[in-house]
């Protein structure tokens, strides 16, 4: 006997990812944000092109697939990963009732195994991952080394927009420098934020900016809160020099 769109749905619970699908149905109507993540991609969308034919999408933590659809339905070719069974399994069963079907590619995959990866991606969708992460910057050495174009990046932050101007270099008994408001920061969670022990670090927007910069991107536009949108600066490589040594080292760790 078939199943009912809304039973589908039902077992395969709990949805983070409020799909909005072709016949009408929600996976998750009453989310705790609200239509989540409908109301960040209204966000960032007018920041993308409505025709992305012949560009290759990465979205990085898919979850259900929510941004991966909306990218597909533009046109792109989208390999989309994460680590959760649970949520792939969603992003595959919905696939199958989009009318994009087949321009989505899902696969269980942990951002750091994109390094053994030669795919390069026109648009990369980093969002809601970073902070989750023990290794930040090497995910982000490794992002850069897969985009060719734009990304799309989000992340968990710690309140203040203040940026300061730091220079080239300091003397090691100039430490007080980094007290001031407005140098880049990240906060370490040793323990637990909002109940989860996945989550690791919050970067202030100097810090955020400076994350990416470092990476090797560059005209960075917080577009809204706790969104960014850059673009790859033409080098392939990373600025980090350990780089080769420290992602041979992170097999165990997860996305």
């Amino acid at each position: 006997m078939n199943m009912t769109t809304k039973a589908k749905i039902d077992e395969l619970g709990p949805w983070f990812h409020n799909l909005h699908l072709p016949d009408g149905n929600h996976t998750a109507p009453e989310h705790f944000l609200g239509d989540f993540p409908k109301f960040k991609w209204q966000q960032i969308e007018p920041h993308i092109p409505k025709d992305l034919t012949g560009k290759r999408a990465l979205d990085i933590g898919c979850n259900a697939g929510f941004y991966s659809f909306e990218l597909a339905g533009r046109g792109a070719d989208v390999t989309a990963i994460d680590l959760d069974d649970h949520y792939l399994n969603q992003a595959r069963w919905a696939q199958s009732l989009m009318p994009s079907q087949g321009k989505v590619t899902f696969k269980k995959q942990a951002v750091y195994e994109l390094a053994d990866d030669d795919q390069q991606y026109d648009i990369v969708w980093f969002m809601g991952v970073l902070y989750h992460l023990r290794y930040p910057l090497l995910a982000l050495d490794i992002i850069r080394r897969r985009c060719r174009g734009t990304m799309v990046f989000q992340t968990m932050t710690m309140p203040g927009d203040k940026v300061v101007e730091v220079k080239d270099n300091y003397p090691l008994d100039k430490r007080e420098v980094m007290l001031q408001d407005g140098w880049p920061q990240m906060a370490f969670i040793e323990k637990r934020f909002a109940d989860d022990p996945t989550n690791w670090w919050a970067a202030n927007h100097a810090g955020v900016l400076a994350l990416l910069r470092a990476a090797g991107f560059t005209n960075i536009k917080r577009i809204a809160h706790e969104i960014y949108v850059c673009e790859a600066d033409g080098e392939s490589d990373s600025n980090n020099p350990d780089y080769d040594a420290l992602r041979k080292n992170q097999a165990n760790s997860t996305l």
